[in-house]
């Protein structure tokens, strides 16, 4: 009667380790195993770096909308002028600015102005959204004061206008040069209202990452953009920043309190967050599909013990014969699987974190033999495709393909403790 020994014993490890490392004329590991071997790894890789093009997209999409955008903005809300027009100008924009800013958590209160204009510089002419700010709001705007590329200083925007590099780039100027604002709601005389033409040094141009931004964006010092869109005395919305934006439901409640019930409020979530939950059901889908293909990988260990068990049906019957138990042949068996799953998944986590740490090189390589055009900003809103590696997402990958290898390795080798000695050694 077979004698049960201890689970997982030296000499268990040794018969698997002999079985792995055996070549193929005598019975060896299958061609199939190795199959398994490298579609594990890819598998795993594949999951690393999707995981990590996800997280990465997703950190900097939203890096460039809080860096350089307001995380709550307030508005007036609708009211009716002296003239009959509906409008939500801001009369007393210091006094909310200031009540703002005294709420806990809020880092900045500025108002502005805002207006679409038509700029010009030669012939060339291109739809610009211009912010009316002061410039010591303007430097506390992240991307703006610390963009990726910056030409110019900020203390000279006081006597000029600040511009993004798409713009810039669409109207052919540089530091120095003048461009001419175009406002449809300009001057009223007796013969209707003329359009409204101002020219401006160019003093800044910055990159702030976000192609929508860089491609449409300037600013304007405060009473400069008061003056020009005929609103003295008068702003649209005051741009509040906040130290936890992640958290922003958490500060509506105060900042509608501190302002009073003539106030409304937007915040970032409600411009982006349709996008974001897109992201969201995307990296589930994306997760869900690549667990199937680490699966369909770990499938193939199945093949290959089945050969390996087929192929050593005498070693199992002598051994079996000799007393070893069920219990280890499976075990045997197991561990020749399993180290399969496991090389697999070691060899997967180093391929997809070095592929993720090199994406721009591995990228750009990419692009330059298409010829350029496979990343569009314009499409897409940033300029690059970024990677984070995370721990948690490694051993999320990790944790699924060592699951789903062990899981499937345990039929093979259970085949193999259940088979019969007498039947092995027939006709040997």
């Amino acid at each position: 009667m077979a004698k049960s020994t201890p689970p997982f014993s030296r000499f268990e490890w040794m018969i698997a380790w002999r079985y792995l490392r055996a070549r193929r004329a005598e019975g060896g590991v299958s061609v199939m195993t190795w199959i398994s071997l490298v579609g594990i790894t890819l598998a795993v890789a594949a999951l690393i770096i999707t995981l990590a093009v996800r997280t990465g997209f997703r950190e900097e999409f939203v890096d460039t909308i809080l860096g350089a955008n307001a995380h709550v903005t307030v508005y007036s809300r609708m009211k009716v002028d002296e003239n009959g027009n509906p409008t939500r100008t801001i009369v007393a924009y210091d006094d909310w600015a200031t009540r703002i800013a005294d709420v806990p958590g809020v880092t900045r209160a500025a108002p502005l102005v805002k207006g679409q204009v038509m700029a010009n510089a030669g012939e060339a002419n291109v739809g610009v959204q211009v912010f009316g700010i002061r410039a010591e709001d303007l430097a506390s705007i992240p991307r703006i004061a610390d963009p990726e590329e910056a030409v110019g200083a900020l203390a000279d925007f006081p006597r000029g206008i600040a511009i993004g590099s798409g713009v810039a780039r669409e109207l052919g100027v540089y530091l120095g040069d003048r461009i001419k604002i175009i406002s449809p709601n300009g001057v009223k005389t007796a013969f209707g209202t003329t359009p409204r033409v101002n020219a401006y040094e160019v003093v800044y141009i910055f990159t702030a990452g976000r192609w929508d931004i860089d491609q449409t964006r300037a600013y304007l010092p405060f009473a400069a953009a008061q003056s020009f869109f005929n609103k003295e005395g008068l702003a649209d919305e005051i741009e509040v920043m906040v130290a936890h934006p992640e958290a922003i439901d958490a500060a509506i409640g105060p900042i509608m309190a501190a302002v009073g019930e003539d106030a409304a409020v937007w915040t970032w979530r409600d411009s982006a967050g349709a996008f974001l939950r897109a992201l969201d059901m995307e990296d589930n889908v994306m997760f869900v599909i690549l667990s199937i293909l680490v699966l369909i990988a770990s499938m193939n260990i199945i093949s290959g013990l089945v050969m390996l068990v087929k192929n050593k049906g005498r070693d199992i019957g002598i051994l079996r014969t000799m007393g070893l138990s069920q219990g280890s042949v499976l075990r045997v068996f197991f561990l020749v699987g399993a180290s399969t799953g496991l090389v697999g998944t070691v060899m997967g986590v180093a391929l997809g974190v070095l592929f993720a740490t090199y994406i721009d090189q591995i990228f750009a390589l990419v692009d330059y033999i298409a010829g350029g055009g496979v990343w569009d900003p314009s499409i897409r809103g940033i300029y690059k495709l970024p990677a984070t590696v995370r721990l948690a997402d490694v051993i999320s990958a990790v944790t699924l393909s060592l699951t789903l290898s062990f899981f499937v390795t345990i039929f093979p080798a259970r085949r193999a403790a259940r088979m019969n000695p007498v039947e092995a050694l027939r006709y040997e």
